[in-house]
C-alpha cells in the first residue's frame, strides 16, 4: 500500500503540482503533456531537480528506495542502457536469475550477449522490464513506456504488464497520455491537468462515463486516432 497524503510542487511562486493519491494494486496517471505526470513519479522517487520546492507526505508499508523496493521503466528504451556494453554486463543479477528474467518477458537468452543496438524498440523494452522485475520491486513506476513503440509492440507489452502483475504481484503506478492504453493496464485512474486533479476513480468508470469535459475531450482525441486497442 502506498498513499500520497500530499504532494505539492512549486517552481518559485508557479505552483507545477498539487495532489493527493492512494495506491491499491494498480493506478494509471493520464494527461496532456506538462500536467505534472512525470513530476509525480520523480517526486516519489526523489529525484526532482533542486529548483523545485517539494512538499510531500508519503505513507508506505514498504521502504520506497530505488533499486531496492522500487523500479522504474523509462519512456526511451534506446536511452536507458549503455550502447557500447553487453545487455548481460548492465543486468545487475546473478546469470541463472537474468536467464529466468529474460524467459518471463518472453525473449530467449541469448540476447543477454548482445549489444542494446542490435535489439528492436520492443525487445529492449522486455529487457529493461526483465532487469525490473529482476529487483523482484514491491512497487513498478512506468513513465510512458510504450511512446517509441509502434501499434502491435504497445499491446504486446502491455499484455505482458499485465501478467507480469498477476504472477509477480508488485503495484504499479503507470503514466501515460495515451488513455485506451490506461484503461486496459490499471484498475484505477487519474486525470490531471495542470498539476491538478480532474477525475478520479475506477478506469473502467471514468472511461464509460466521464464526468469531466476535459476527460471527454481526452477520451475522444484517444480513440479517434486509434491509439490502442481495446
Amino acid at each position: 500500500m502506498l498513499e500520497c497524503k500530499k504532494l505539492r510542487i512549486l517552481n518559485g511562486e508557479k505552483e507545477l503540482l498539487n495532489i493527493q493519491f492512494k495506491l491499491n494494486g494498480s493506478l494509471s496517471i493520464v494527461g496532456q503533456s506538462g500536467s505534472g505526470k512525470s513530476l509525480t513519479l520523480k517526486a516519489v522517487l526523489g529525484l526532482l531537480p533542486k529548483n523545485l520546492k517539494c512538499d510531500i507526505d508519503l505513507k508506505s508499508d514498504f521502504e520506497l528506495s530505488l533499486g531496492k523496493n522500487v523500479a522504474f521503466i523509462p519512456q526511451n528504451p534506446f536511452t536507458a542502457l549503455s550502447p557500447m556494453t553487453k545487455i548481460s554486463k548492465q543486468f545487475f543479477a546473478s546469470e541463472v536469475k537474468q536467464k529466468e528474467c529474460i524467459s518471463m518477458v518472453g525473449l530467449d537468452e541469448g540476447l543477454l550477449e548482445r549489444f542494446p543496438a542490435e535489439l528492436s524498440g520492443g525487445q529492449l523494452q522486455r529487457v529493461i522490464i526483465a532487469m525490473a522485475i529482476a529487483q523482484n520491486p514491491k512497487l513498478l513506476l512506468l513513465d510512458e513506456p510504450t511512446t517509441a513503440l509502434d501499434f502491435d509492440m504497445k499491446e504486446k507489452i502491455v499484455t505482458l504488464l499485465e501478467e507480469l502483475h498477476k504472477k509477480i504481484g508488485f503495484e504499479i503506478i503507470f503514466v501515460t497520455h495515451e488513455l485506451p492504453l490506461a484503461k486496459r493496464a490499471c484498475k484505477e485512474c487519474i486525470v490531471l491537468k495542470e498539476g491538478i486533479i480532474m477525475e478520479r476513480g475506477a478506469s473502467e468508470k471514468i472511461f464509460s462515463s466521464p464526468a469531466c469535459e476535459y476527460t471527454k475531450a481526452l477520451l475522444n482525441v484517444g480513440f479517434e486516432n486509434r491509439s490502442f486497442r481495446q
